[in-house]
């Protein structure tokens, strides 16, 4: 492999360890070798740390993540409260709905490119911190826009926790070892559509909608607590296609600046030829130039061009964006549906929401820990290589069974038939669909090495923009074909997502060997 002297250098322990970075970390691959960059050797190597800490880790960030599904449902059963409190109209209300998806699934991109170069702990904190205070004033708000406002900052602080979460698995396990702990971590925000309605329906009803703001603040607050003090940074910039790429800008301008000094004064004095010789090339043994990484160097658009530049990127995450949207629509309209067809109060409809909730948690973490087997299975049988379209051969035993309680649920739903039956169909249809769903984000972290971050983050601004469009079309569509026709309209979609899925997995690695080529030309 060819790269610098020092590709062994210490990994950063904390975020402010990251800020300093020499040219001698730049890797150079050849123009013939596959670079294996979630392997370089790094110093205090995370997936070299104990179990116990690990688990520490994963749990910590279960937590967190949790607030993000918690923080977009537990504001639902309040909604009346709030329009008659702040005097808003129903536009309005559906607004500060609508703008916490909008940010929460486009802000990820920024907070992952700062990870990137600051470190995930830093990410981490000042988002917490934000989001704590965005709950804190959003719980004293006198009027709908301030609501709005401060929806918007915590949605903003509490998106960094699921892409970042993502990012931190990836840096801590190895590929095999991912898709349980993906399924494990997922778990945590679809916690969010079981409880928020319950919990923010017994709240509203013993106190004010305002305490389910308090109740958020202060449990973003305790995790801002353990992430300061608890959390070590699993961060290594040797493995990061971004920093390495922000390294090597400068290197450049290095090389440019060395090569005008050069020109203009071909006799250096003997303090010039000091300072140039601090930017030698960086293979010379001995030759390290500091090179201090800001805020400038953050853009996030160089990572989130190269995840959309492959088409099996492109074609995962359109399909797992309608995946995301189908959970956010079905849980929206149902209590719509239990609310006007069923007659049941806010408090009933969070207890009927449990079975598709307790479906998507067993989905989640059943199908990840079906995806490490299969990966497992199938790279022995290819002679231990692995390739990352492996992982999605675990969904294919649940591709044929979604569709059914899917159109079952909206079907019986519009008729009204005993609850029991759309418990039933609620269930296996969170079960289907996040077992695909885990498979796929599992998939999207291992097809792009050196750049998970980016991709989970793009991965976020996908299902929030396809959350967005169908969380707004859900409700006239309901109006005008009936749940049964909302439905069996989406099991046709999710049908056509599998069929797209396929496609990944039969020419994903051609799509993606072809882009790894390009990108070490």
């Amino acid at each position: 492999m060819s790269s610098t002297s020092a590709i062994d250098g210490s990994g950063p322990n904390e975020a402010g360890d990251i800020e300093k970075a020499t040219i001698s970390t730049v890797i150079v691959p050849s123009a013939h070798e596959n670079l294996d960059i979630e392997h370089v050797h790094v110093e205090d190597d995370p997936r070299k740390w104990s179990r116990a800490r690990k688990l520490g880790i994963l749990g910590m960030i279960f937590c967190a993540s949790m607030i993000a599904g918690l923080g977009a449902n537990i504001f639902n059963p309040s909604i009346n409260e709030v329009e008659a409190d702040l005097n808003a109209s129903p536009g309005e209300i559906s607004w500060s709905l609508s703008v916490y998806i909008i940010v929460q699934g486009g802000v990820p991109i920024l907070w992952t490119a700062i990870s990137e170069v600051k470190g995930r702990k830093l990410v981490y904190v000042v988002s917490l911190a934000i989001a704590t205070v965005g709950c804190i004033i959003a719980a004293e708000a006198q009027s709908i826009g301030v609501l709005i406002g401060m929806r918007a900052l915590q949605a903003m602080g509490s998106s960094s926790v699921v892409a970042l979460g993502a990012a931190t698995l990836a840096d801590i396990y190895e590929p095999a070892e991912r898709g349980t702990m993906m399924g494990i971590f997922y778990a945590a925000p679809l916690l969010g559509p079981s409880l928020g309605p319950i919990v923010g329906g017994i709240l509203t009803q013993a106190f004010s909608w305002r305490a389910t703001f308090w109740l958020l603040a202060a449990i973003m607050g305790a995790n801002f607590v353990l992430f300061l003090f608890f959390f070590r940074d699993t961060f290594r910039r040797e493995r990061s296609l971004a920093y390495q790429r922000v390294l090597s800008r400068h290197k450049r301008q290095a090389d440019t600046k060395r090569s005008s000094i050069d020109s203009v004064a071909p006799v250096l004095s003997t303090k010039a030829e000091e300072a140039a010789e601090t930017t030698e090339t960086p293979h010379v043994e001995g030759s390290v130039e500091e090179v201090s990484l800001g805020l400038s160097d953050v853009n996030p658009l160089p990572s989130l061009f190269m995840v959309l530049r492959r088409w099996n990127n492109v074609i995962t995450l359109t399909a797992s964006g309608f995946f995301f949207a189908f959970g956010y629509c079905i849980s929206y309209t149902s209590s719509r549906t239990l609310a006007d067809k069923y007659h049941y109060d806010s408090l009933k409809i969070g207890l009927t929401l449990l079975a598709y909730g307790s479906g998507s948690i067993l989905g989640s973490l059943l199908g990840g820990r079906w995806s490490d087997r299969v990966l497992r299975r199938l790279t022995e049988e290819n002679g231990g290589r692995r390739v990352p379209e492996m992982r999605l051969d675990s969904m294919k035993p649940v591709l044929l069974f979604l569709p059914l309680p899917v159109v079952a649920y909206g079907w019986l739903a519009q008729e009204h038939i005993h609850i029991a039956s759309v418990c039933v169909m609620l269930f296996f249809s969170g079960f289907f669909s996040i077992w695909i769903y885990s498979s796929t984000l599992a998939y999207i972290v291992d097809a792009n090495p050196g750049r998970s971050s980016a991709a989970v983050a793009t991965n976020s601004c996908f299902r929030g923009l396809a959350a967005f469009a169908f969380t707004e079309a859900a409700v006239p569509l309901q109006n005008a074909i009936g749940d049964g026709g909302l439905y069996s309209l989406w099991a046709g979609v999710l049908v056509l997502c599998e069929v797209l899925l396929l496609l990944v997995r039969w020419r994903g690695g051609l799509w993606r060997e072809r882009a790894e080529e390009r990108e070490r030309e």
